[in-house]
């Protein structure tokens, strides 16, 4: 908690605008005195304007897209302290951290405090002296918190990650369906939610749940030009990741994404045992190993997570340089919520995914064995779907990503798509052999077999098992050798994506669908997608990234910059907070770059607010050699 410098003067635009002085802006004076910022990015002003005044919002912008300051900036300028809902209480002291950086008096009340902690945040609350209190969904419910909010002013509720509301979204968290309640209990407080994804109906269910009904919408661009979007085919993916690492992000902190414990496990080993630091993030691990290894992540340059989707919500290090997953995500928005994680500074950063049939197989069994009516499931299934078509479309991926959400866009110049543009081919006639072969073995011997016993049927591997069953006599025996087993391996997984196949217990056993008698009766074309093959895929890797801003320092800046980040490290764990919590990377590449001479320039810099010049300006000023 922080009380490093006075509350700003409570004061309305409204005010400020028959205010004699008529410069006084209240919302951009603390935007720049207090983050260092010139100017509000896209999106961020009406907001914020909305808020103050004292209205209901809905904000939906990507991560990175400074979502956080559409409430601080409210909470500074409005009365009252500004009470924050989020669901990260391992990250609330991270937050607050970096809000006490910036002179900024903030709290947070936890299952993590102890008896004497809570009572001072509760006191320094009552007694007007935090401009932004942290609360869990969870704690809203406690009619001793309840009560303490009625004994003090409230600014503003700020829900943070709405999309928890979801009852069949990625993040679904119970606590959240309460929170309808702020606005029958304090119905004069202005409360703004905000995610960084969500599709219309998923924001439709925000919106009626949380009782926002009648709050302005604000919806920014999902667009983020400086990841590069990556998917490729899946062939050793341990092996595939480490060259992934070792040749386009040796030394930098990123994700890696894993379905399974083991399977993080098993990857954190590996990557270690390669020389890469990687530690395991799951919800199997006990808490202290978990609030360890974040800490560590955080705090520390450089350093791999390899992780369930359980890591990552609310992880503000803008420097993660990528994001891999080793299994493909359920769902579209959680594949953007993911990815999102990268390059929240602005930089270049990579989003990369391994995907292979298996992964196909995997999800729709999930979705098969999964809890739920058969509404539910359909709904799964049609999430799945549109991430498939991601994973196998010829087009552009961030295009077809920003459709997803309602955006239109035309190709990006910065996908694997763009840089390497794949192949499509009529895969009719491949298509009618194997599902011809399935239905063979379904509808004339009442049999069930799973993907490899096919194949060996097409391509006519007399192996053991199809003697076994006398599958070498069928008519499809041997009629698919003109394609490779890797190459029928991508052809059923194209049908799995497209609906054309289906797969059923826990052995994966193939079926028909309604849809694939149209390409067995002829009535449908089917066109697949061509795997790049190697070279190529390497040629997207090193092609530069088109939309990503020019970021490169001279040899001179960049010793510079690197003497920065020494400095920041050091006064980092002095202080015991993450290096971004003193400078993001931004800040610093713009330091080596301008060499300000005094705190004035040094100001002038964007990241640099008062508290921040205050607190670290002589020794900026020191190791650039002022």
């Amino acid at each position: 908690m922080s009380a490093s410098v006075p509350r700003l003067a409570a004061v309305t635009l409204a005010d400020a605008a028959t205010s004699p002085d008529t410069a006084v802006d209240p919302a951009l004076d603390t935007l720049r005195r207090v983050f260092g910022y010139e100017r509000f990015r896209s999106g961020q002003r009406e907001i914020v304007d909305t808020v103050v005044a004292g209205g209901d919002a809905l904000v939906l912008m990507p991560t990175g897209g400074g979502k956080s300051l559409c409430y601080q900036i409210p909470s500074l300028v409005r009365p009252g302290t500004g009470v924050v809902v989020s669901p990260l209480i391992a990250l609330m002291q991270d937050q607050v951290d970096a809000l006490d950086a910036l002179g900024v008096r903030a709290g947070f009340l936890n299952s993590t405090q102890d008896a004497g902690s809570r009572r001072a945040v509760e006191q320094a609350f009552t007694d007007g002296e935090l401009d932004l209190l942290y609360l869990a969904p969870e704690r809203l419910r406690l009619d001793s918190t309840v009560r303490l909010l009625d004994r003090g002013e409230i600014a503003l509720f700020a829900i943070d990650e709405a999309h928890c509301v979801s009852q069949w979204g990625h993040d679904f968290r119970p606590d959240y369906l309460e929170l309808s309640h702020l606005h029958e209990r304090w119905p004069d407080v202005p409360r703004i939610a905000l995610t960084a994804t969500a599709t219309q109906a998923t924001r439709e269910e925000i919106a009626t749940r949380l009782d926002l009904t009648g709050a302005r919408h604000f919806v920014a661009s999902f667009d983020r030009p400086n990841i590069q979007y990556r998917i490729v085919p899946k062939d050793g993916a341990k092996q595939q990741l480490l060259e992934f690492l070792r040749t386009e992000h040796a030394g930098d902190a990123g994700i890696v994404y894993c379905l399974s414990r083991a399977s993080v496990e098993e990857t954190a080993e590996f990557l270690t045992a390669q020389g890469i630091r990687a530690l395991p993030y799951h919800a199997g691990l006990p808490a202290e190993v978990r609030a360890r290894n974040q800490a560590a992540f955080l705090r520390e340059d450089g350093l791999v997570v390899v992780a369930t989707i359980a890591f990552g919500m609310g992880i503000d290090k803008p420097d993660v340089r990528f994001v891999a997953h080793l299994d493909l995500p359920k769902s579209v928005e959680g594949y953007y919520q993911e990815t999102g994680r990268a390059g929240r500074d602005g930089l270049p950063s990579t989003a990369w995914l391994a995907y292979g049939l298996a992964d196909v197989v995997q999800q729709r069994k999930m979705i098969a064995g999964s809890d739920g009516d058969a509404a539910h499931r359909r709904r799964l299934g049609t999430h799945l779907d549109a991430m498939l078509a991601l994973c196998e479309t010829v087009e552009c991926r961030r295009a077809q990503l920003l459709n997803y959400f309602g955006q239109a866009a035309g190709p990006c110049g910065n996908c694997d798509t763009c840089l390497a543009p794949p192949e499509s081919w009529d895969g009719t006639i491949a298509a009618q052999k194997f599902l011809s072969a399935v239905y063979r073995l379904d509808r004339e011997r009442n049999q069930r077999f799973g993907v490899g016993h096919v194949v060996d049927i097409l391509r006519g591997k007399a192996t053991p098992k199809v003697k076994q069953w006398g599958h070498d006599d069928l008519t499809v025996f041997g009629v698919g050798e003109d394609l490779s087993e890797g190459e029928w391996r991508t052809v059923v997984r194209q049908l799995l994506a497209q609906g054309l196949l289906t797969v059923e217990g826990d052995h994966g056993t193939l079926l028909l669908t309604d849809a694939s008698a149209d390409v067995l009766g002829r009535r449908r074309e089917v066109r697949l997608r061509r795997d790049p093959e190697r070279t190529r895929a390497r040629a997207a890797a090193k092609a530069r990234k088109k939309a990503a801003p020019d970021v490169e320092l001279s040899a001179e800046d960049t010793e510079l910059f690197e003497r920065l980040r020494a400095w920041r490290a050091g006064v980092a764990k002095e202080q015991g907070v993450p290096a971004y919590v003193v400078f993001h990377d931004a800040t610093l590449r713009a330091v080596a770059t301008a060499r300000p001479a005094s705190l004035d320039e040094l100001g002038g810099i964007s990241g640099v607010g008062e508290s921040k010049l205050a607190k670290y300006g002589e020794g900026v000023l020191e190791t650039v050699g002022v």
